[in-house]
């Protein structure tokens, strides 16, 4: 059952990374230790495991299920935890929505399903049916990961509305639509609703622009490197308080850069390596398909944070 009963995802949320041991296998000390962590940041909502950040795609349903038990001994007592929904089959999904909400999940992140790529946008009762049989399944809040167009596995702002109405347990969307004029359309429309949508911005390249606009919240990856940031500029907006969320910005932009550089599939793979630099992670070893990057973009990473205050300068091996 969910320790913190009727919670609505918003505020500040960030996906947490997966550490791992050489041989790949989980490296359940190293993750816990990230869980403290990140979870002692004032100012957060939840926490978000079993995503993009913790290479879901490379887990199977019973790591994910160990995933989340650890993270819930770790931090289940102090924040809600929302686990993700990786799967391509509708019963799948509901299997691992089932299992989630028996372990104590707060809250669902729902990926979209690889059967929707194929200009699954033209058949927007597929999306219904698919988190209908989700919704089925369990009680807890469910946020629909709402991908770019680019991406073929988006869903139109029409057919986010008509699975708002549909599904009650419906409570927000993870905007990954990386276009700032629908972006504020998806806003605007989906948190006016008579049953109002949170939106959950995960634009962290240009996270500023992206939370003046109105979003209800952040759900970030990056947030495993920097929540106090994340925290602290949400807050800023909140407050009207335009010079301290400029200053903020400041530091956030050059790891912002770093992170989201081309090509983009590395961006989790970087903040497993400056959670290294930082001491906050004994290895940065992801699974295949990903690749570890290289020595040039290690030091980027290493310059960037420098920049935005987090490492000095001076400290032994990382000079610039």
């Amino acid at each position: 059952m969910p320790r913190f009963k009727d919670y609505v995802p918003h505020g500040v949320i960030p996906a947490t990374l997966l550490a791992l041991h050489d041989d790949f296998s989980i490296d359940e000390q190293d993750t816990r230790r990230h869980l403290r962590h990140v979870a002692a940041t004032p100012g957060l909502s939840a926490i978000t495991v079993n995503g993009h950040a913790s290479e879901v795609h490379a887990c199977t349903f019973e790591e994910q299920e160990r995933i989340l038990d650890i993270t819930l001994e770790e931090i289940g007592d102090r924040l809600p935890v929302i686990s993700g929904v990786w799967a391509d089959g509708s019963a799948n999904a509901a299997k691992i929505a089932r299992a989630a909400e028996r372990r104590g999940a707060s809250a669902l992140l729902v990926f979209p399903s690889q059967v929707f790529s194929m200009a699954g946008q033209m058949r927007p009762e597929m999306a219904i049916a698919h988190f209908s049989t989700i919704a089925e399944a369990t009680e807890l809040p469910l946020i629909v990961f709402a991908y770019a167009e680019r991406s073929t596995l988006s869903y139109p702002l029409d057919t986010l509305v008509r699975m708002a109405e549909a599904i009650p347990s419906i409570k927000a969307i993870k905007d990954w639509s990386n276009d700032p004029m629908l972006h504020e359309r998806q806003i605007r429309t989906l948190q006016s609703l008579p049953r109002p949508v949170n939106v959950l911005t995960t634009h962290s390249a240009w996270l500023m622009a992206s939370l003046t606009l109105g979003c209800n919240g952040l759900l970030s990856g990056s947030g495993s490197v920097i929540p106090d940031l994340q925290a602290a500029l949400f807050q800023a907006v909140r407050d009207g308080d335009l010079n301290a969320a400029r200053a903020i910005n400041d530091r956030i932009y050059p790891l912002a850069q770093a992170f989201y550089a081309a090509p983009a599939l590395d961006m989790h793979n970087r903040m497993k390596e400056c959670l290294v630099m930082l001491g906050r992670m004994e290895r940065a070893v992801v699974r295949a398909p990903l690749v570890k990057i290289s020595d040039q973009e290690r030091a980027r990473l290493r310059t960037a944070l420098i920049e935005a205050g987090l490492l000095p300068a001076t400290r032994i091996g990382l000079a610039a």
